[in-house]
């Protein structure tokens, strides 16, 4: 059972930055997919960016260039870095690990950002 445990939600302006993390209760970036994931209001939950156990980085279109998924193996956190932040970027961000059939959720974090 794989535990997860996001911070670093909060309220910004449009422009802003802020910088989420996810703690796992183990060492376990070298079998998962680690992924951030974020639900609006009123909306599915979207996929926003993703590391593979080989380091590789994916992310959404829309925030491509803006945001950074990272991880420190060391402390067993996953990060993702979001800088110029749009009213858009709203919701609550999930962090999620993935390994066929496994599939670990955080409770979540929201981030609200305003105009």
């Amino acid at each position: 059972q794989v535990q997860l445990v996001e911070s670093g939600g909060g309220l910004v302006q449009t422009g802003g930055s802020l910088r989420l993390s996810c703690a796992a209760s183990g060492s376990i970036f070298r079998l998962y997919t680690m992924g951030w994931y974020r639900q609006a209001p009123g909306k599915e939950r979207e996929l926003v960016a993703t590391i593979l156990t080989t380091g590789r980085t994916n992310y959404a279109d829309s925030v491509k260039g803006r945001f950074t998924i990272s991880r420190d193996s060391a402390k067993n956190t996953l990060y993702l870095e979001m800088n110029s932040l749009k009213p858009e970027d709203t919701g609550v961000y999930y962090c999620n690990a993935y390994r066929s059939p496994d599939n670990y959720w955080g409770q979540g974090t929201q981030v609200t950002v305003s105009s």
